[in-house]
């Protein structure tokens, strides 16, 4: 069955079962440090400290690793991701009292080269495989491998839970470990040797986008992503069950399933953009999802402030917030895989997501600094300062592409 199908279809096949694979094991393991640290008695800061290396080396590895996807394939670039998170669940395989806060930093160090090396590749491997005269299809392929992720992300969260109940912390490392190893085994066979290598080795000097475009995007990436965070990953969880009263279960339940929401919105955005009707988005579709996401968070942020509902202003203002959220990530990640160049595509798009890991870092520190000193309010109010400043970066943003949408499909 699987013979009879185009090739590059067989190739988009096999990097979405890694790239699904990897996801899956990623959330897992966020859930699972997160639960079995809770347990040992680490505050909520101490476990969001865990995670600091996981979002630094992000930054790092999506620039070095963009330049080194052009230069040796993304095949090897993505294998090199599987290695490494197989070595980093390993490293946490080991006895409880091997387990303090610097191994535990080092192996997620591991883990967030290993995402970013993976996620890179993934996206630079559709550019590689889609014609660039079919737009429509780019960014639906995209939408899909960026959707489904998410979606796993949160299905790995309740993953992560049944295993540590089931398994046990190293139990759990351990079975996750096995099976990413069958996934490398299957990618080192299968996977083409020269996907995403640039017919001309690019120079370490080349690692910064010369692309007013990409540069743009980029920026607008780095604080799109730091004013969902700034909120999302310290403060809203230690918010929900500090002032509401929420259990964990009841807390990494709820998370897990705006996750999973999130990921199914982002999976049919090109519907929700318009794709139906030959419309291929760009800057000036881009910049009106931002601002209206600028304009839900302020009144977020307003809510909380005075104090109106908050349970309801939040759980609402969250699915809302989550909804318009997914559409511009999607946006973005169809834009920078067309912005980018097809010879040596994952320097482009490792580029624009370090400033996407850089923009998640940010956001972790503050969410952590600004809650403690001014609670959530003051973390929303960050957030809605960060949408304005993308909204501002994305008014350039290119208005029109050259492709004709009725070549979109």
């Amino acid at each position: 069955m699987l013979s009879t199908l185009d090739k590059s279809v067989r190739q988009y096949m096999l990097v979405t079962f890694n790239y699904w694979n990897f996801t899956l094991t990623d959330g897992a393991l966020r859930m699972l440090v997160v639960l079995y640290f809770y347990d040992l008695g680490y505050g909520s800061l101490a476990i969001a400290s865990l995670f600091l290396f996981y979002e630094f080396f992000g930054v790092v590895t999506n620039l070095v690793g963009g330049w080194l996807g052009a230069r040796l394939g993304l095949n090897r670039t993505m294998n090199v991701g599987l290695a490494m998170q197989i070595a980093a669940l390993l490293m946490l395989a080991m006895p409880a009292a091997w387990l303090t806060i610097p191994w535990v930093m080092a192996a997620q160090a591991f883990s967030g080269i290993a995402k970013d090396l993976n996620k890179m590749s993934a996206k630079s491997a559709i550019k590689t495989l889609v014609p660039d005269e079919k737009q429509g299809a780019l960014y639906k392929w995209v939408a899909i491998l960026t959707g489904s992720k998410n979606a796993l992300k949160g299905a790995g969260f309740f993953m992560g839970g049944l295993l540590l109940s089931g398994l046990g912390f190293q139990g759990a490392v351990l079975a996750m470990a096995t099976v990413l190893c069958f996934v490398l085994l299957c990618s080192l066979f299968y996977l083409e040797n020269d996907m995403g290598k640039a017919k001309n080795k690019p120079k370490f000097t080349q690692l910064f986008s010369k692309s007013e475009s990409i540069n743009v995007l980029s920026a607008a990436r780095l604080f799109l992503f730091g004013a969902r965070d700034v909120w999302f990953v310290v403060a809203l969880p230690i918010y929900l069950g500090s002032v509401f009263g929420w259990n964990h279960s009841m807390v990494g339940g709820f998370l897990a399933i705006w996750v999973i929401a999130y990921g199914v919105v982002q999976g049919v955005a090109p519907n929700i953009t318009g794709k139906a009707q030959g419309k291929v988005p760009d800057g000036k579709v881009a910049l009106l999802w931002v601002v209206l996401l600028s304009i839900v968070t302020g009144a977020i942020a307003y809510g909380v402030q005075i104090g109106w509902h908050p349970e309801w202003v939040i759980v609402g203002g969250l699915l809302i917030f989550g909804a318009i959220f997914a559409v511009n990530s999607s946006l973005h990640s169809y834009l920078i895989v067309s912005y980018a160049k097809g010879d040596g595509v994952s320097m482009d798009v490792g580029f624009y997501y370090m400033a996407n890991a850089l923009g998640r870092l940010i956001g972790t520190v503050l969410s952590g600094w600004v809650f403690q000193i001014a609670g959530l309010a003051a973390c929303l109010w960050v957030s809605f300062a960060f949408l304005v400043l993308a909204s501002l970066i994305s008014l350039k943003l290119p208005q029109w592409r050259p492709q004709e949408t009725k070549k979109a499909g």
